[in-house]
């Protein structure tokens, strides 16, 4: 098995330097101006996006640096559960899902194997020695060299190589996430490289765009990034949101669709939040109307509302936008038409 610093070297990657000759590179004006080095702003880039994208289960490890390798176990909320392949995923998502005021808890059992951003398998024998990996991953986020997941370059791509004199060398022909990180990894200080632009890349948001140059390559991922910070706030928010929820009682304060205010029509009825999905209203003679609800974000953050067996609360049932929200008041907006808005006031 290999050594923790190994392990924490292997996640913390880094870029060769050569910073003389980059200089001499950038001022190069003639038929290759996307012309890189090993420590060039592209060549961090076209490593990031490539690394192992290691976020597909980090609800269950914790970390987008490295995935578990399966067959595994963990005991989940204390329940124990054997993951045989990524089907069983499910189980663990439901198992996490089932309350939203909990205090979620998985412990992995070792040994197991993990795949690192590098594409390495490594056996890990306890806690500590996983440790080293998390923390090692939380190092590389901090200083910008962990993978981009939210952008996906379409494959095959040609690198034209060249040598210090900006001389073509050859080209390399790269059909795989995986053989453009070796590459990227194993460049040279004698060597430069260019992409042969135009290539397609696809955002997280299921967009695809035709790069033709670095400065466009370079733009593409910070608006991604960027997106993707923006999607983790809404995660946070949805969360508090949530909690907020659970710990209340509420009225509607307002209820308005097609100009008209029936908040009135409410008036008597008290609205519960259970941490278990269901909602509750109860009106003063005891009348209950029963129905679920769910939190969801993407950009924003979505409430969704199914009421039953109740004329006045379907009414209510939407997918609602949340346009803001604090410990007493959540704000709402229907996702289909803006003009129907409701106002959830604590009691």
């Amino acid at each position: 098995m290999k050594k923790l610093k190994t392990i924490t070297g292997i996640a913390l990657m880094t870029l060769f330097g050569f910073a003389s000759c980059q200089s001499e590179v950038d001022n190069e004006q003639g038929q290759n101006p996307n012309t890189n080095a090993a420590n060039s702003t592209t060549a961090n880039n076209l490593k990031r996006t490539s690394m192992y994208d290691g976020s597909s289960d980090d609800f269950l490890d914790g970390t987008s640096c490295s995935s578990i390798i399966l067959p595994a176990s963990a005991r989940v909320n204390g329940t124990q559960v054997t993951l045989f392949s990524q089907v069983n995923y499910q189980q663990v998502i439901s198992i996490l899902g089932q309350y939203n005021n909990d205090q979620d808890s998985v412990v992995l059992q070792f040994p197991l194997k993990v795949k690192l951003s590098n594409y390495t398998e490594v056996n890990v024998s306890n806690q500590t020695e996983y440790n080293a990996i998390i923390n090692a991953c939380s190092s590389a986020q901090s200083s910008g060299q962990n993978a981009i997941s939210s952008v996906k370059i379409s494959f095959p791509i040609t690198i034209l190589t060249y040598n210090l004199s900006v001389q073509q060398t050859g080209s390399v022909v790269i059909t795989s996430e995986q053989q453009l990180y070796t590459y990227m990894t194993n460049i040279s200080s004698t060597e430069l490289f260019s992409v042969n632009y135009p290539m397609s890349v696809t955002t997280s948001d299921g967009s695809k765009t035709t790069i033709s140059s670095d400065a466009e390559l370079q733009a593409t991922i910070v608006a991604s990034l960027k997106t993707e910070a923006t999607k983790d706030e809404a995660a946070q928010n949805s969360k508090k949101l949530e909690t907020i929820m659970v710990n209340g009682k509420f009225k509607v304060e307002s209820f308005v669709s097609s100009g008209v205010n029936s908040a009135t029509n409410y008036k008597d009825f008290t609205i519960d939040f259970a941490n278990d999905w269901s909602v509750k209203a109860v009106n003063n003679l005891n009348t209950t109307v029963n129905g679920t609800y769910a939190v969801s974000s993407q950009i924003e953050v979505f409430l969704k509302l199914n009421f039953t067996s109740n004329a006045s609360f379907s009414l209510l049932n939407n997918n609602w936008k949340v346009t803001s929200f604090n410990a007493t008041t959540i704000s709402l907006q229907s996702s289909t038409n803006a003009a129907a808005t409701l106002v959830l006031k604590q009691i």
